[in-house]
């Protein structure tokens, strides 16, 4: 979306999009441009909710999205839209395809301000190092001023290109009467560039063109990857919107058929869902019967059987026969809504964390500034002349430009996440580590987690291998979970030819002259008697005995382990699961789990989670289901396995990669390791910039040494970072 394009969607009227709720009361969402931090979002919160008859003003800042609810006739959408305005930020209708294309912009856009800061600031840097090499008088103030002169054409017209982002967000800042860090970030990129222009027309020996173009090339790496962290957070809330958009098929009060939106489906609409779909709205079972699967809404493990007055809940998958059912809720009031709206006020409270770097980077605006305007005034007041003053003003911004302060997490998150990648371990928020550093109690859901989350044949040592391969050549033509694991037991080979699957009961061919079933008891001719209660098929070959399959969701194999090396690193461990009772505690009791739930709804499990945090607990939940992902996002620090769920996945800090859950230990440790290193460079950044504010002052430090020694402090918060990579 070009600029101009998305300046025409700014312009949308935002009526059509409001919503009538009951009792009078209407709702509007509305994407809000502009929001950078948790003052913003207080800002548009105040200033919303002080409109008339407004009742609630909501913001999140993952997903810069709006909400609005207010008495009808006390104010309009309008109004609303122009007190947002008016605040500094720009609103329109909230439409996730309209978003996604305006974050895709912003993304390139920071991509291509970074890319020409990191071309000139490389080149640039070339050609300071040889002004450098050559000032004990081996080179000529004639070619000295050519290589200021080339350095200042790369330098500025690519400072003032990359410094957008933060020219942009200082203005509109200032605009509004506060002074955010953009601000003075701006200032020192103007002020170098300014007196390196001066420097090179006076044919001074110095100028400091690599300082103005390396502050936007460092600062625009950290500005880039936290839209990177925004725009996966927003991810998670987006995978559970999919699940309820497109068409359905509704039947008609006549019997026919008709397409329909899924957000037009109201309750007591009759809707058809064909094999493979997946359940849009609660709803009941009307007509049919058949398996569905649940694994992803529940954390069942086993596809289970529903019939005429069965409750399904959305996001639920029909794998049997097709059903015919009849909606209880609309789309934003069933499940799978819920459940993002509970992602979104995980995401919002995580939000609020503030980083260990972003409060020291706050004093630096008004102490050091400050002292920059003493440095200069003192100047002029004692007699050094304004160039004299005006040098040592901006070498003491150069020499406390907070560098080694923005790098002293970063740094160490880079290395800390290079080597749990290497572990099978993929980080993906910017403060995992620090929050996992502070983790108490560690939360497993069962399904998918602390088991493999699929079924696997049990009894293959009790089968012959004749039976097991007749079993798997009918299997191969289904993707029915239970026949999936009879082919995977049985390994590659060939399918059976012209297999009829009957949905809900089994698969059968012929096979060798005669008549060959894989499927339920009652279906292939076996007794009731004989049917056992675990998940179970039964094979029949003509009119031989019956054979019968079992299966099991199995432990991850070093499940126990990885439990146990959390309690000696002195975490508690729990276990929160959809599943049923049983199935849960011979699981807690397999990893020796003593604390531990089963039949948990999504609502249940991010509610245990929002009481381990009134407790003052600070928990690490691993989950991977559809209904782990309101509780992943609630977490302190959240794990998913590979196999997860897309939504949960997203709304997870880290990502399992591999059949292992042994990674997490170690990045417990890691997490540990990383946090020592932080403060060990906070507390040297800041030895740092107590020596360099009085020398700067003095005018003991040009400059060109405040650069250097700007860089040096970097390098060696880098190298400190580095030691990690060593440690095992």
């Amino acid at each position: 979306m070009t600029a101009a394009t998305f300046s025409q969607s700014l312009r949308i009227d935002p009526a059509p999009f409001v919503r009538r709720e009951r009792q009078g009361l209407s709702r509007l969402e509305l994407a809000v441009k502009g929001m950078r931090c948790a003052g913003c979002m207080a800002k548009i919160e105040r200033g919303v909710g002080a409109l008339p008859g407004v009742e609630e003003a909501r913001v999140n800042l993952s997903s810069a999205k709006l909400a609005v609810r207010w008495r009808e006739g006390r104010t309009s959408a309008d109004a609303i839209v122009a007190c947002v305005n008016a605040l500094g930020f720009e609103a329109f209708p909230y439409d996730p395809d309209a978003v996604i294309r305006q974050d895709d912009e912003e993304g390139r856009f920071l991509l291509r301000c970074l890319a020409v800061s990191g071309f000139a600031a490389s080149n640039v840097m070339f050609l300071s190092i040889c002004i450098w090499a050559g000032l004990d008088g081996e080179m000529g103030d004639g070619t000295r001023s050519l290589l200021h002169w080339i350095s200042g054409l790369i330098a500025i017209p690519a400072a003032l290109y990359a410094g957008r982002p933060f020219f942009r967000s200082a203005l509109g800042s200032l605009s509004r009467g506060q002074a955010n860090m953009d601000v003075p970030i701006t200032l020192g990129i103007l002020l170098a560039l300014g007196l390196s222009v001066f420097e090179a027309i006076v044919g001074g020996r110095y100028a400091y063109f690599d300082a103005a173009v390396s502050l936007p090339f460092l600062l625009l790496i950290g500005r880039y990857l936290d839209h990177l962290l925004r725009r996966k957070a927003r991810a998670a809330a987006l995978d559970l919107a999919a699940m309820q958009t497109g068409t359905v098929t509704r039947l008609a009060a006549d019997g026919r058929t008709e397409p329909a939106a899924a957000r037009d489906v109201v309750p007591g609409d009759r809707l058809l869902l064909a094999v493979g779909d997946r359940v849009p709205v609660d709803c009941d079972v009307e007509a049919g019967s058949g398996e569905v699967d649940v694994s992803l809404v529940t954390g069942e493990s086993l596809p289970v059987v529903v019939a005429p007055g069965a409750s399904m809940k959305s996001g639920s998958l029909v794998i049997g026969r097709p059903l015919t059912v009849r909606a209880t809720a609309r789309v934003q009031d069933s499940l799978v809504a819920e459940m993002a709206r509970l992602l979104e006020a995980g995401q919002q409270t995580r939000g609020r964390y503030v980083r260990l770097a972003d409060r020291a980077a706050a004093l630096y605006v008004p102490v050091v500034h400050g002292l920059a305007v003493a440095v200069l005034v003192g100047g002029l007041v004692f007699g050094l002349g304004f160039h004299a003053a005006i040098t040592n003003a901006i070498a003491l911004l150069i020499i406390t430009c907070p560098c080694a302060l923005g790098l002293a997490v970063p740094a160490v998150q880079v290395v800390a996440t290079s080597r749990l990648f290497r572990a099978g371990l993929l980080v993906k928020s910017g403060d995992a580590l620090e929050r996992l550093a502070e983790a108490d109690v560690a939360v497993f859901d069962k399904t998918g987690t602390l088991t493999r989350g699929y079924p696997v044949l049990t009894n293959a040592a009790s089968i012959s291998c004749d039976d097991l391969e007749t079993a798997a050549s009918l299997a191969r033509a289904s993707r029915h979970p239970l026949s999936r694991a009879v082919a995977d037991a049985a390994g590659a080979g060939v399918p059976a030819a012209n297999v009829r699957e009957v949905a809900g009961d089994g698969l059968e061919a012929a096979v060798d002259g005669e008549i060959v079933r894989l499927g339920r008891a009652i279906w292939v001719g076996v007794d009731a008697s004989l049917s056992g209660s675990t998940s179970e098929l039964w094979l029949r070959r003509g009119l031989r005995a019956p054979v019968r399959f079992d299966f099991q969701d199995v432990l991850r194999s070093d499940a126990a382990a990885t439990v146990a090396a959390l309690k000696v690193r002195g975490l508690e461990v729990e276990m929160l699961s959809g599943d049923r009772d049983a199935p849960a505690a011979a699981i807690a009791a397999a990893t020796g789990i003593t604390a531990w739930r089963g039949a948990n709804d999504p609502k249940q499990k991010a509610e245990r989670l929002e009481h381990l945090r009134a407790e003052g607990r600070r928990a690490l939940m691993v989950g991977d289901g559809l209904n782990d992902a309101a509780a992943l996002s609630l977490a302190h620090v959240s794990i998913s396995p590979g196999t997860a769920a897309q939504a949960s996945q997203a709304a997870s800090d880290m990502v399992l990669q591999g059949e292992g859950l042994a990674p997490i230990a170690e990045a417990i440790d890691v997490a540990r390791g990383a946090r020592r290193l932080v403060f060990q460079n906070f507390a040297f950044a800041a030895v740092y910039n107590l020596a360099a504010v009085p020398l700067a002052a003095l005018g003991l430090v040009t400059p060109l040494i405040a650069a250097v020694a700007m860089s040096a402090s970097s390098l060696i918060v880098m190298l400190n970072a580095l030691r990690l990579s060593a440690r095992r």
